[in-house]
């Protein structure tokens, strides 16, 4: 839903998709068996806190703890607006915190907003090898 709302206001970069946590470190750290990051590549990490295996907190810790990686901007996006967690979050070096809101209409408009604000944030590369 998220990736069709995103097409839907123009944003056309590829999009990955990950089943959990782990695949998003295996992909970003150049671990595992599947398809892993490219040097001189922009990326922009849209990132749940509720992933399986890993949560995404502990997915930004650790992108956040490697020299490299930390460039990443990182946007979470949860149904939680627990003002510790959005802090423990900014903390942790997250660009920007959004709560997603349960009703369809307004988790739209949402992506919408969303949409509109990635036509126009700069992302830097990231290089190096692991």
């Amino acid at each position: 839903m998220t990736q069709k709302n995103l097409r839907r206001e123009g944003i056309n970069n590829e999009i990955r998709r990950f089943k959990d946590g782990q695949e998003v470190l295996d992909f970003l750290f150049r671990e595992g068996e599947g398809q892993t990051r490219e040097n001189h590549n922009a990326y922009l990490l849209p990132l749940d806190i509720h992933l399986p295996k890993i949560d995404g907190v502990e997915v930004l810790r650790r992108i956040k703890q490697d020299e490299e990686l930390r460039k990443i901007s990182i946007i979470m996006l949860t149904t939680m607006d627990d003002p510790r967690e959005v802090e423990a979050c900014h903390c942790l070096g997250c660009s920007h915190y959004v709560v997603k809101p349960v009703k369809y209409d307004q988790f739209t408009e949402v992506l919408r907003q969303l949409g509109l604000f990635l036509k126009i944030v700069q992302v830097p590369q990231i290089n190096g090898v692991q």
